[in-house]
């Protein structure tokens, strides 16, 4: 039997979908989704299967404009996973079109390595009637020369069997690179670490998602089956960890018993989840943070 494996990176302007869309191929929840922009920071790779091919996601973070280090080094990873890919998914959003961001990342497509297949993928597509939808396939491939296009609702995976299939078809041949049963290369402590941040991401709103961060200190494996984990929250200031903690810790409370229902369902055993909350001033200066990220830190010079 002849097998084909290779990388896939989605790419695509921040909410574009590209989380729920490896979500949907992968059948399983390894990337966190939120309708917040900039939610995934490292490059979280998803494990599908059609057929003899062995579909691997890179979920890149969201293209934008970026301001902070963070933002760098997280559009530096995106490009990166583009360039190291063989296939390539552009993700655009059908009701927002070509907006400013769409325009960068078609300047940018230029510029990648020849030889690639770069495809087109319009989301949400239930948003928008079949016109405005035809008008904007066209423009999108006047613009750029997209090996083939797909018209998809990640959320309701309308779509997305055909583009599974187009992609098995288009990788190439070799060995499959991860057992059958798997569904994600990421670190079950660096998953834990990624349901606990959505949940924080979807509790707590304006700029202070994107000013913390969470890390799982310790796993510990009990012999009932069950295991402890423990995680810190770091966050930039005092003022954070008041609004993380919430009155009478309300807060806290609500978002680890979040985590821990779903840590429960994903790994189906009982988890016993200990959050704490630490101030670190410098956190997004600090190296050590980007690599437990999957980020380069030297990318956000």
């Amino acid at each position: 039997m002849t097998t084909k494996c290779g990388f896939v990176a989605l790419i695509g302007e921040p909410n574009a979908g590209k989380s729920t869309l490896t979500n949907h191929m992968v059948g399983a929840k390894v990337s966190i989704v939120t309708h917040k922009v900039q939610t995934t920071r490292a490059r979280i790779r998803g494990v599908a299967l059609e057929g003899d091919s062995q579909i691997v996601f890179v979920d890149t973070p969201g293209l934008f404009r970026p301001r902070r280090r963070l933002d760098r080094a997280m559009v530096a990873a995106a490009w990166g996973g583009a360039a190291d890919a063989d296939i390539i998914v552009l993700l655009v959003e059908a009701h927002r079109g070509i907006t400013e961001g769409v325009e960068r990342i078609l300047e940018g497509l230029q510029d990648l390595p020849q030889g690639r297949k770069i495809a087109l993928a319009i989301n949400k597509i239930d948003k928008v009637e079949a016109p405005a939808l035809l008008k904007l396939t066209k423009d999108l491939n006047d613009r750029f020369p997209f090996a083939e296009t797909f018209m998809i609702s990640a959320e309701k995976g309308h779509g997305t069997d055909a583009l599974r299939h187009w992609l098995a078809q288009n990788l190439p041949e070799g060995p499959w690179l991860y057992p059958e049963d798997q569904i994600a290369d990421l670190p079950m402590r660096m998953l834990a670490a990624e349901i606990t941040r959505e949940k924080l991401t979807l509790r707590l709103h304006q700029e202070l998602p994107y000013q913390l961060t969470v890390e799982t200190e310790n796993w510990e494996e009990r012999k009932d089956g069950s295991a402890r984990i423990d995680q810190v929250i770091y966050v930039a200031r005092d003022g954070h960890k008041g609004i993380v903690l919430g009155k009478k810790g309300e807060t806290i409370k609500a978002i680890s018993k979040l985590a821990r229902e779903e840590l429960e369902e994903f790994l189906g055993r009982r988890i016993h989840l200990f959050l704490q909350v630490k101030v670190r001033p410098n956190w997004l200066e600090e190296s050590e943070r980007y690599s437990e990220m999957g980020l380069d830190f030297k990318d956000g010079n």
